[in-house]
């Protein structure tokens, strides 16, 4: 089974000689006709030139320039797309992923997994700023999702082809790949991998990934539970609004001609005029939604992406 690597690289030119010789030295026994597809994300300093270089050198390279810095998850689609290999796997370029952990990621394909994820079980990063944080999202989306990982953040994953092929991920979404892949019925596990300090360049993440976490924890659930629906869920918050503008509307009437209160003495005409809109504008909002995803199911899709230009 041939096997492909996807690898986004934004500003990690220290990095990727060293990531290139151990990516051979692990897959050239076992896989002579390996792909590494590096993904060019508009690295700014001398990562172009660099893979370049080795792709002269190393036809089993493969490098995708795209036109400007996109993000990881915009970058592993376009690694996707490219991708060859029955098994694809993704890592990060900063060498603190291992390559020798490939083969036992495949290893576990092969026991009759579709997805397999690693597990940064002794993680070499800043706790305060990126280890705790880390924990308490991956806790939080255990819970949400349903879905139990110890490790949403890690880069290091192995799919069948199957699970990859026709996806299109948007925003932040490569960290949920595991609960996108098992909405078409993948069988997901992970394992504990090696992760190493990094000893060149500066970490693109931190703590300020928080907010787009839970914000995409919210999408992805909307995602799991309303795409095919969406008037269900903003139409049933419309409808609570207009029942609670109808009560207060009687409110008001009540102590307006029973309770010796005029309509400018209590705040209820006000709560029945914003309730009734707020329910109004939900079941509109439901209604535009509907529309996207109607469109978002028939339009033709579309790559979310330039290239600049490929080599090999």
């Amino acid at each position: 089974m041939k096997l492909s690597v996807i690898i986004p690289v934004f500003n990690e030119a220290a990095n990727l000689n060293i990531l290139h010789q151990g990516l051979t030295d692990v897959l050239t026994p076992d896989h002579p006709g390996y792909e590494v597809i590096f993904v060019n994300d508009g690295s700014v300093d001398e990562s172009g030139q660099t893979l370049d270089a080795i792709a002269d050198r190393d036809h089993h390279i493969k490098v995708v320039h795209l036109q400007r810095n996109y993000g990881q998850t915009t970058a592993l689609m376009a690694g996707f797309d490219h991708a060859a290999g029955d098994i694809v796997v993704v890592m990060d370029g900063d060498n603190q992923n291992d390559p020798t952990d490939i083969p036992r990621l495949v290893a576990k394909l092969n026991e009759g997994y579709t997805v397999v994820s690693g597990w940064r079980k002794n993680r070499k990063d800043a706790r305060i700023s990126r280890i705790i944080p880390s924990m308490i999202a991956n806790w939080l989306i255990s819970k949400v999702t349903g879905i139990r990982l110890h490790d949403y953040g890690c880069s290091l994953k192995a799919y069948r082809r199957e699970v990859i092929q026709d996806l299109m991920l948007y925003g932040q979404m490569h960290r949920f790949l595991p609960i996108i892949s098992t909405w078409s019925g993948a069988k997901v596990t992970e394992i504990p991998v090696q992760h190493h300090q990094r000893q060149f360049g500066s970490s693109n993440y931190g703590i300020s990934r928080v907010t787009p976490v839970l914000l995409d924890l919210i999408l992805i659930k909307f995602f799991d539970r309303q795409l095919q629906h969406p008037l269900h869920l903003f139409g049933a918050f419309g409808i609570i609004n207009l029942l609670l503008a109808m009560l207060t509307f009687i409110l008001m009437l009540y102590y307006k001609y029973w309770g010796g209160k005029t309509f400018i003495e209590t705040p209820l005409p006000t709560l029945a005029a914003l309730f009734f809109l707020m329910g109004m504008l939900a079941i509109l909002l439901g209604i535009v939604a509907e529309l996207v995803m109607r469109t978002y199911y028939e339009s033709q899709q579309k790559k979310p992406y330039r290239i600049k230009r490929t080599k090999n």
